[in-house]
């Protein structure tokens, strides 16, 4: 071993341990250790920001903008809503539920795939009454399975992609890993299916910030169109669209006001109603029924044209100047370019117009405003903003126009017209062009930690390879595996990639452990494509804890899951891929050509 080896893999070593170690962020350790290889020369200063411009940054970075937007489209909810009542029961809820995140997983980050499903099912499981613990892990399991079927599902894909660019010349293509993936994807949602059983089904859920302001009543103020054309004709045929979960407070019809309208009151064009409801159903009745909030027709004041619209909910604080007046009385939109959607109070039912409601002290509203116009407003009114989350209530959402895109993207890189890094870059720009989502909507999909970890590891992981220490291991390895069956030392690659992601993070375990598979292949004399797709597949199914990939952790809170349950599901689905997965690899890629 030279000294520039053991600098190598003492760099190496530091980091592997302060990511076991936990005691700082992920990204912080990567950023910090790409820092000292400058400093001790085993990564060049020219080398140091190439993992920024790589290939690899921008397709997760797009994957997570096209995810985004695809989940703010809505298609989702409205392919699955025919199905939605007829879920009574875990059994068919997992199903179900598992294989839609596993089939969006497919075409999208894996990430975003279950960011879609989770608030869907967890909305289905409460009105049924199944435990969310049965749900959420299957659910997350499935999401990571599905990501290894195409080159976008996940990290470790793209990873072992560029690996292989360096190695051979040539990245591996969009769908190459299907085959095996879809192996995998089928024989996991069998398990799945009936596995769920091995977890705890009365764990109770922990409540996040975002469910217990959701669960807060609002009301909204609603206009029929002019243009109408509905099948609802009735004040209960438009509660029924949300099965009641949204009441009529009142119906307004020219200078008459109707409270607490009769379920068989006629609704006809031109006529307002005061709806009230959690946040989600209410856009979602408005979405679905085509309504048009009435003070939406308002353009707010905007400094400059590219400013975008935000909507916030604020509380009204003691000293606000609002207290004990009207929206109308104020002038919201005419003093201060912002509108006023929808009013909460606590143990009151509002029924009348939004505009001519006193508000008082601790009351919650929802306003629209210009995003540099609102800081000011907000100031000035003394509403004091809650919690940053997305509020849909009013806003525009595009159906068609994500899926079509994304549909396209996946066409391009299949024919070979467009690289996967160009295709899903220009999708994600489209969706910000066509209004899918906003600038300020697309940053906050970039997930920041992830991205500065995977771009700050590429340097500092080649650093193995360039000082020639992976070469060094996969001696060692070849020593022990050579004069042994191709599947064993395929199957070592793929249980090592396994043993490391949940502790090291799936990217870094690709960027660690996959020149180690080439180099290993290339002494043994075999094909390094097996190794490279054991390593990717090995580092993608990180099922045994909820740290080693986001998807386990973005489950633990709201499934009430411990730290024990996810072995409980995990091992047996761990050994059925290792088990299954290998000979797999080796039926489409041979270890010798």
């Amino acid at each position: 071993m030279t000294f520039q080896q053991g600098l190598a893999f003492g760099l190496i070593g530091l980091t592997i341990v302060a990511f076991i170690w936990g005691r700082w962020r992920y990204d912080v350790i990567a950023v910090t250790a790409l820092l000292l290889g400058v400093v001790i020369g085993v990564v060049p200063a020219e080398n140091a920001f190439e993992g920024f411009s790589n290939d690899v940054t921008v397709i997760i970075g797009c994957a997570l903008v096209v995810s985004a937007a695809f989940s703010r489209s809505g298609i989702v909810e409205r392919v699955l809503r025919p199905i939605l009542p007829h879920l009574k029961s875990a059994r068919t809820q997992v199903p179900l539920f598992v294989g839609a995140v596993t089939l969006l997983s497919i075409v999208t980050k894996n990430v975003g795939a279950l960011a879609i499903m989770m608030p869907i099912a967890l909305q289905v499981a409460k009105r049924a009454g199944v435990s969310s613990s049965c749900l959420l892990m299957p659910m997350a399991f499935g999401s990571l399975i599905g990501g290894t079927v195409t080159m976008v599902g996940t990290s470790p894909n793209i990873l072992v992609s560029e690996v292989r660019e360096q190695i051979l010349g040539e990245p591996f293509g969009m769908y190459d890993y299907t085959p095996v993936g879809l192996g995998i994807t089928v024989l996991g949602l069998i398990f799945l299916s009936f596995g769920y059983r091995l977890l705890p089904k009365t764990r109770p859920a922990q409540e996040s910030l975002d469910a217990a302001l959701s669960a807060q009543p609002y009301v909204t103020e609603v206009e029929i169109p002019e243009d109408w054309k509905s099948e609802v004709k009735t004040v209960s045929q438009l509660q029924a669209i949300t099965q009641g979960r949204v009441s009529v407070m009142a119906l307004l019809r020219g200078r008459q006001r109707r409270a607490s309208p009769n379920g068989n009151t006629a609704i006809k064009p031109g006529d307002v109603l005061l709806l009230e409801g959690e946040q989600q159903e209410l856009a979602d009745l408005v979405d679905r029924a085509k309504l048009k909030l009435t003070r939406s027709d308002r353009p707010v004041t905007m400094e400059e044209p590219t400013e975008e619209v935000r909507i916030v909910e604020a509380v009204v604080g003691g000293d606000s100047p609002l207290v004990g007046r009207t929206a109308q009385k104020e002038d919201l939109y005419g003093q201060h370019g912002v509108n006023l959607l929808a009013v909460s109070r606590s143990g009151y039912r509002l029924n009348r117009e939004i505009r001519t409601v006193r508000l008082r002290a601790n009351d919650i509203v929802v306003i629209e405003g210009g995003e540099r116009t609102l800081p000011g407003a907000l100031k000035d009114l003394g509403l004091l903003p809650l919690a940053e989350r997305e509020v849909r209530l009013g806003g525009m959402r595009h159906k068609l126009a994500p899926a079509v895109i994304l549909a396209a993207a996946m066409i391009l890189v299949a024919f070979r017209i467009a690289p996967v890094g160009v295709a899903f870059f220009g999708a994600a720009v489209l969706m910000v062009v066509v209004g899918s989502i906003r600038m300020r909507e697309a940053y906050s999909a970039l997930d920041g930690p992830v991205l500065v970890l995977i771009a700050a590891l590429i340097p500092v992981s080649d650093a193995i390879r360039a000082t020639g220490g992976a070469d060094l291991v996969a001696a060692g390895l070849a020593n022990l595996f050579r004069g042994q069956a191709p599947i064993i030392a395929v199957g070592a690659m793929m249980a090592a990639a396994m043993a490391a992601t949940p502790f090291l993070n799936n990217a870094a375990t690709v960027l660690i452990v996959a020149p180690i598979g080439a180099s290993l292949a290339k002494l043994l004399g075999f094909n390094p494509d097996p190794f490279l797709m054991a390593v990717a597949l090995g580092a993608a199914c990180d099922f045994l804890t909820p740290i080693g990939h986001q998807c386990n952790t973005l489950v633990m809170g709201p499934g009430g899951y411990r730290f024990a349950d996810y072995p409980r599901l995990g091992a047996p689905l761990t050994a059925l891929v290792l088990l299954v997965g290998t000979p797999l690899i080796l039926l489409v890629w041979p270890a010798v050509s």
